[in-house]
């Protein structure tokens, strides 16, 4: 039974990792085509991007 389990977590893991990887190729989300979100516009993105940005630079300054 534990081998079960440790084999099904370790196949979930891969699997997830796959997804991840597989996202950063196309650019969408989801499973099936139909159902899949669209890329995020470029602008999103990058107005994301810089709100990791600040708020990174924000702890850093914490931190010193």
């Amino acid at each position: 039974m534990n081998v079960l389990v440790h084999m099904l977590t370790e196949t979930t893991r891969h699997a997830g990792h796959a997804d991840i990887l597989r996202e950063q190729l196309d650019g969408s989300t989801g499973t099936r085509s139909g159902h899949a979100a669209s890329p995020r516009d470029a602008t999103v993105g990058k107005a994301h991007a810089a709100k990791i940005e600040r708020a990174a630079k924000t702890a850093a300054l914490r931190l010193q």
